[in-house]
């Protein structure tokens, strides 16, 4: 049987960044998994705000 090793998958939470300079209420977020160690730095997916009704560009937060 194969090693456990440390985690190295991390959940993360994508904030919509055309939602929250337009000043609407409310937020769309996702959450998603990803590899730390493949990639360190922040997440940045284009998804769907179902507020907007558009493909907008999701930010990792926290």
């Amino acid at each position: 049987m194969a090693k456990k090793s440390k985690d190295a998958r991390i959940q993360v939470i994508l904030e919509c960044t055309e939602h929250k300079n337009s000043g609407m209420p409310g937020t769309s977020r996702y959450i998603t998994t990803k590899n730390k160690k493949n990639t360190p730095e922040r997440l940045e997916l284009k998804k769907y705000n179902p507020i907007l009704k558009r493909m907008t560009i999701h930010r990792e937060i926290k």
